[in-house]
């Protein structure tokens, strides 16, 4: 036993030093990126999911994570619910549905999934979605629903900046008997619990009915600051990506707008407003949600950057000081980094969350892929932060283990 203990600490010093000499040496990396990256995969090796005997309760961390789902939360009544909306058209259909993943297997709370994906999409999301395993399907409900425009030209709304985008400025119309949503775009990944979000909404004070981020940290630097020619949120603009939605709020408010003195009820003002502005908008139905709460600034609740964290954050130099203290909480993957290699990092991400198989242990089929990915994303601006885009993430592999220790233990004294 000594000499496999000696041997083991032998094996870890030589890796150690080989580790600071690619840093050094090869690539000229600060080491402590490495460092940071070699010690997680060290205590994972360290503690590996064992083994159990047969057993009718099996180990907590050693299941998926809806296991662990508060039995309570089986039987909800409606209002306790979270709905989750996207839009899908195009060749998005992968995309969304790593998106759904990502959220179903972090929850705690059921979710009902609000998809509106062209027809020809529809069969495949029904599909893949019951493709999945019994213990995540009963984590959720999902309606499917056509790409339809209330008001205006329904081409002209559907070709708007992104195909079908500007769906999202018709969920309240659409879903009346939703109170309140979460909207995200298809390239969006949830890092921690999708229920840490929808707390947000109990911070909204009484004339708050939306919340967004910022689109930019640094007005110096922002999109909105240098180039917009209409009207914006703040002094930065926000960015729709991911939007909480008090649907009832909405309904019942008259906005102020630049068109009549009164105000108008959200539907009869998106048309106008469109008309006004569609020489002046480059991002679409973004651009109308900030034109929006330009003019009733009251209405707006901002949430901080790490809840839509996105390439700029990072690619210019780290930005977003909610990210660097608390993690990413949800990662926005525009520009489509994806699917190309401009940003390592965010593919890296993606594709570890869209191999990941629902039944396999989180530890060793997610964290620790991730790691080693990471490992070859250095060389980039966003690579050099791994903390950042591993801290919420780790901190859900903590309780995890924690949970992994305690029934561990009992079943040595059970067994023993």
């Amino acid at each position: 036993m000594h000499v496999v203990i000696l041997m083991y600490n032998i094996y870890s010093i030589y890796a150690c030093l080989c580790i600071y000499y690619i840093c050094n040496i090869t690539y000229a990396i600060p080491s402590y990126i490495y460092m940071y990256i070699y010690m997680k995969l060290h205590l994972l090796h360290m503690f590996p999911c064992p083994k159990y005997p047969p057993s009718p309760s099996p180990p907590l961390e050693c299941l998926d994570f809806i296991e662990i789902t508060p039995k309570h939360s089986r039987a909800l009544p409606a209002e306790q619910w979270m709905h989750l909306a996207v839009v899908a058209c195009g060749d998005r259909l992968e995309e969304t549905l790593i998106m759904l993943k990502s959220a179903i297997l972090f929850s705690y709370r059921k979710i009902r999934f609000h998809i509106f994906a062209e027809d020809s999409l529809k069969p495949e999301f029904d599909k893949k979605l019951r493709q999945w395993p019994s213990s995540y399907t009963k984590k959720f409900e999902h309606s499917i629903y056509p790409i339809t425009f209330s008001v205006g030209n329904a081409q002209e709304w559907k070709k708007l900046f992104k195909p079908c985008a500007a769906q999202r400025l018709f969920l309240p119309v659409i879903l009346k008997d939703v109170d309140s949503l979460l909207y995200v775009d298809t390239d969006v990944l949830f890092l921690r619990p999708i229920d840490d979000i929808w707390r947000l909404l109990k911070q909204f004070n009484s004339t708050q009915l939306a919340a967004m981020a910022p689109e930019h940290e640094i007005p110096k630097i922002g999109w909105y600051s240098r180039f917009a020619r209409h009207p914006y949120y703040g002094m930065t603009g926000v960015n729709s990506g991911v939007m909480l939605m008090n649907l009832t709020r909405i309904r019942n408010t008259q906005f102020k707008n630049s068109m009549i003195p009164t105000g108008l009820a959200w539907e009869d003002m998106l048309y106008p407003l469109y008309q006004k502005y569609k020489n002046y908008i480059t991002w679409g139905d973004q651009d109308l949600l900030n034109i929006i709460f330009y003019f009733n600034p009251e209405c707006l609740y901002v949430f901080p950057c790490q809840w839509n964290y996105r390439p700029d954050h990072c690619m210019y130099g780290s930005n977003c000081k909610g990210a660097e203290q608390e993690g990413v909480s949800v990662l926005h993957g525009n520009r489509g980094v994806y699917h190309d290699d401009k940003q390592p990092t965010f593919k890296a991400l993606y594709e570890v969350m869209r191999d990941f198989p629902f039944q396999d242990n989180l530890f060793q089929s997610m964290y620790y892929p991730l790691q080693l990915k990471f490992l070859e994303t250095v060389h980039t601006l966003c690579g050099r932060i791994p903390q950042v885009f591993l801290k919420q993430i780790e901190k859900t592999m903590k309780r995890v283990y924690e949970k992994h220790v305690i029934v561990h233990l009992r079943s040595n004294r059970m067994y023993y």
